[in-house]
């Protein structure tokens, strides 16, 4: 063979370099050709041969092609020595410079044996001059010499199993066991050499180093920072004296410190890894080494849930192995208890987000080990469910993921076919993680983009036909199945607790089950079953579409602030529309409109209630969910109207629209971060749309009772307040005033007589008893309150406001938006009261005086007893009242001559005021912020309640749906007080210089 081509058929990639290389093997090289094409990497494989070959030659001329031959004579060795040299250049280079350690690899046990852990300890600690036998052992080697033969010997042995792997196919559990232990042996030899170098004191003090990670779990990666725990204790010395409590800190700090130097420093024989004791008590904050009583005081005291979870792999590996053993028998039980702690799945969850928060955005879809579908989603579910379950269940109590996998197989906590994809996907994904750091032995969880490295690593996991097509295919499938068996893990276990489920799957016990969903953050979990049990009882289409739904509903859920509410609320719903053909095959089909649903029931009272009233408003969610215009609800309001055949039975098709339109911008706002001002706005014009039909509806109705023909007179709405000023929230009333005038030829008495029909006729209408939010209509900032006319005319407003009006009453006006109802009248009305509210040479001092008179009244009389001033959302520092003031007094004081200031909302007012110079640009902004914030912290918490509240509330569950809502990660309320704290201190600073001077 000794065309190009033919290499290249065989699997080179350059046929020309092969056929030269080839021919400089000599005799060997026809023998040897097919276990090279067998590699990973055969070029690769063919140059480390002849550079191995090369070394051993200027050692002692002659050996090199001895070599060759006696490996081509010896199949095994040659299969093993082409496979390392195919898939490692960096095990290539060490056979280079230790020519000799090829024969490591004729061994004809080798592919049928693996050296026990006591063995491979041994031999590590004779690298570096040490008796194995000795108590404790220490290096007899000059410290240079031991540091180096600690990294020969310990490339020599992975050198033996990395053949193993790639020859004979070790399994993955296995693999990584080898390597922890020759972890833990290389830890043991490093302490040898440290008590070398730290001398007499050493013996003051019992070290035992504690592997944690996957060196703990026994399932180490070929190349990792070893994650390790030092515990000490003062030793008794010779004299029967126990050791000085300082010197033996002293002592156990130096053995520690050098141990993690001596494995981490590089050499003339490079490094080994690095030594990682961030997981200890405090992280890098805390000493390097604790005894006992002091790790115990720091778990039992300040430890937190993830702290614990990685405690879940914690196993003595080096030094003191009694100490060590007392440190595991000391946190076994604090272990197996974190699931009860409050907190708990709040804890593991936001952990899983900081991972995957942390994964550089140019990785995240290449990430074997972090990104979604990775191996980080297998390890923290395997790991939840054993610190739920494991309480109860002692056989669970395995470090490996994938015993750990095995024993919740067998004991039912999860289905047998998930657990054996679960445990094939994972098992693929690590094996492709072990390649990839072979090669190169770095530490690195990305698969690669390049063609040639993706070659190699299809070839290494033996797919030779388009190798690198085929991994990719392998391998998005295998992270398409830890997508979908991370997602019902935990929650199709729970559906065979109390529905008969197909198939032969052990099905978890009612308590199993109880305590899943308690870990999982249901506060109610017998009630949580209850409801599962009514969703999936049966053998309906429904219930067998239920079944497929709620493993990942349940998921969504319990990422919600209240599970126990999503849950109720969808059994509501379903009850509902479980039979209609629409509802489950759109939840089914549709994976968004699902999701969007279990956020909001999980989330919000307000909409779960809408919902159960409007059940068809779920179809919504899979449309848009921007609030609809006021002429667009109006329309659809008025053809509902003419259908109706009372006044009453029109009013409910009115109010039915409403409610589906409220759902909507709520439901925006929970689910597409609909922006406040635009929900203010939406409400605002549902309002005016509201207010227009029933004031139609009310009109005839009247003029019907009276019998005539048209109506005397004609009426308009003012809207006022926030109302006025668009700003409406969900839980705000419609303030109003009433302008009527009489028509041409009509007496004033008969057109007022009926306008006060009408406008009772249109609350009336809108207070009865229905299935939606009532709309309370008030008229109490008219002129004279409650006890002046509901309805005057403009006259009558002119009358008033020239005679009787308060500063007050002006500053009410700047929000008077006449929106419903005649339009001609409302321009009057608008044109009434332009010279009131924005006087051509502002208000007088002695009015800016009354008005900040008034303003502290507010503030000391009208803030509820008990009330926090610091985080009442209207009264509060820096809350909604001082913002509307301070914008409100500049309004009166400039708009006369800015007209830019005359408008009714808030935030377009403050942006007129600085174009005016009348306030600094900074300080708006910081006025501008906290009205933002204040006004979607206020609707939240009607979202999260279902009724209005003035107070960020003190309940943790509620603070942290209102979090949610406002867009922070679970576990944040905390960060979400500080800023709203940090932001309305600002703003009241601010008020204070420019409302108060």
């Amino acid at each position: 063979m000794n065309s190009s081509g033919s290499y290249v058929r065989l699997g080179f990639v350059d046929g020309a370099a092969a056929a030269r290389g080839i021919e400089r093997l000599g005799a060997a090289g026809a023998p040897l050709t097919a276990k090279l094409a067998a590699a990973a990497d055969p070029d690769a494989a063919l140059e480390g041969l002849l550079r191995l070959a090369e070394s051993l030659d200027e050692r002692e001329p002659g050996t090199g092609a001895a070599m060759l031959v006696e490996v081509a004579d010896d199949e095994g060795t040659a299969m093993r020595l082409c496979c390392v040299l195919g898939a490692s250049t960096a095990l290539t280079h060490h056979l280079a410079r230790h020519p000799d350690q090829w024969r490591e690899l004729t061994d004809p046990t080798l592919g049928t044996t693996r050296p026990a852990a006591y063995a491979v300890r041994e031999a590590m600690l004779t690298a570096v001059g040490a008796d194995p036998h000795a108590d404790p052992p220490v290096a007899g080697l000059p410290d240079a010499e031991a540091v180096d033969a600690l990294r020969v010997e310990y490339r020599r042995i992975l050198l033996r199993l990395a053949s193993r792997d790639l020859a004979h196919h070790v399994g993955l559990d296995d693999a990584a066991a080898e390597i922890s232990d020759l972890a833990g042996a290389t830890l043991e030899a490093a302490l040898a050499v440290a008590r070398a170098r730290v001398g007499e004191i050493a013996a003051s003090a019992r070290l035992s180093v504690i592997a944690m990670g996957k060196c703990g779990g026994h399932e180490l990666n070929y190349i990792s920072d070893v994650d390790v725990v030092f515990v000490y204790e003062p030793a008794v010395l010779e004299s029967g004296e126990r050791a000085d409590d300082g010197t033996a800190l002293r002592a156990a700090t130096q053995l520690a410190s050098h141990l993690m130097r001596i494995c981490s420093d590089p050499t003339r024989e490079g490094t080994i890894w690095p030594v990682d004791a961030n997981l200890r008590p405090e992280g890098s904050q805390g000493p390097l080494v604790r005894t006992l009583a002091s790790h115990r005081g720091y778990y039992e005291k300040w430890a937190k849930t993830w702290e614990f979870q990685a405690l879940l792999k914690a196993r003595p590996v080096a030094g003191d192995m009694e100490l060590g053993r007392a440190y595991l028998e000391m946190i076994e039980p604090m272990v197996w208890s974190v699931a009860e702690r409050t907190g708990f799945v709040t804890d593991v969850q936001a952990m899983r987000r900081r991972v995957i928060d942390h994964i550089p955005a140019h990785e995240a879809e290449r990430q074997l080990k972090l990104g979604s579908g990775g191996l980080r989603d297998v390890e923290f579910a395997v790991q939840l469910l054993q610190l739920v379950h494991g309480r109860a269940d002692p056989s669970l109590r395995e470090g490996a993921t994938l015993s750990a996998l095995t024993r919740l197989t067998e004991g039912g906590y999860v289905g047998r076919e998930d657990g054996e994809k679960l445990h094939e996907a994972y098992s693929f994904l690590r094996t492709l993680e072990h390649r990839i750091q072979l090669h190169q032995l770095r530490r690195t969880h990305v698969v690669p983009e390049d063609e040639a490295s993706l070659r190699r690593l299809g070839r290494s996991i033996g797919l030779f036909s388009e190798p690198a097509v085929q991994l990719d295919k392998q391998w998005r499938y295998h992270r398409r199945e830890v997508r979908r068996l991370h997602e019902k893990l935990f929650y199709r276990p729970l559906l065979g607790a109390v529905a008969k489920l197909p198939g032969t799957e052990a099905r978890l016990s009612l308590q199993a089950a109880e305590a899943r969903l308690s870990a999982l953050g249901y506060a109610d979990p017998k009630a949580a079953l209850r409801h599962l049990e009514a969703l999936t009882s049966g053998v309906s289409r429904t219930s067998d579409i239920q079944r497929t739904l709620l493993p990942v509903l349940l998921e969504w859920f319990a990422d919600s602030p209240d599970p126990d509410a999503g849950l109720f609320g969808f059994r509501r719903i379903s009850e509902s529309l479980g039979r209609t053909p629409w509802y489950l095959t759109m939840l089914r089909d549709e994976g968004e409109v699902a999701q969007r649903l279990a956020h909001v029931l999980g989330t919000s009272r307000y909409a779960t209630d809408l919902l159960e009233r409007e059940p068809q408003g779920v179809k919504m969610l899979g449309n848009s969910l921007v609030p609809l215009s006021a002429e667009a609800a109006l329309a659809e309001m008025k053809a509902l109207v003419e259908r109706a055949e009372t006044p009453e039975a029109a009013a409910v098709a009115v109010r039915a629209v409403r409610r589906r339109e409220l759902l909507r911008i709520a439901c925006g706002e929970l689910v597409a971060g609909t922006d406040v001002a635009v929900v203010g706005q939406g409400l605002s014009r549902l309002t005016d749309a509201t207010l227009q039909a029933t004031l139609d509806i009310a009109t005839v109705s009247v003029r019907r009772q009276r019998n005539l023909k048209t109506a005397p007179s004609r009426i308009a709405v003012v809207a006022m307040g926030r109302y006025g000023g668009f700003e409406l929230s969900y839980g705000s009333d419609a303030d109003v005033m009433f302008v009527q005038e009489p028509v041409e030829g009509v007496e004033a008495q008969a057109a007022a007589s009926f306008a006060q029909a009408v406008v009772s006729e249109v609350r009336r209408l809108l207070s009865l008893p229905a299935s939606d939010p009532p709309l309370e209509v008030d008229p109490d900032l008219r002129p004279e309150g409650k006890n002046g006319p509901m309805v005057r005319t403009v006259e009558s407003y002119a009358a008033y406001y020239a005679k009787w009006s308060h500063v007050w009453e002006f500053q009410a006006l700047l929000r008077a938006d006449p929106v419903v109802g005649d339009e001609a009248l409302r321009h009057r009305f608008t044109e009434l009261i332009d010279p009131l509210r924005f006087p051509v040479e502002g208000i007088s001092e002695s009015d800016v005086v009354e008005v900040r008179r008034i303003k502290a009244r507010v503030d000391n009389e009208r803030l509820p007893r008990g009330a926090d001033r610091q985080t009442h959302l209207k009264l509060g520092r820096g809350g909604l009242a001082d913002v509307e003031w301070t914008v409100q007094l500049l309004q009166m004081r400039h708009a006369g001559t800015h007209r830019g200031l005359r408008t009714p909302q808030t935030l377009p007012a403050l942006d007129a005021a600085v174009e005016a110079d009348l306030i600094a640009a900074s300080d708006a902004e910081m006025l501008a912020e906290a009205w933002r914030l204040v006004s979607r912290v206020r609707n939240a918490v009607t979202l999260v309640r279902g009724k209005p509240a003035d107070q960020l509330p003190r309940d943790a569950r509620e603070r942290a749906a209102v979090a949610r809502v406002l867009g922070y990660p679970a576990g944040s309320s905390d960060q979400m007080l500080n800023d709203y704290l940090r932001t309305t201190r600002r703003a009241h600073a601010v008020v204070e210089r420019v409302f108060w001077e």
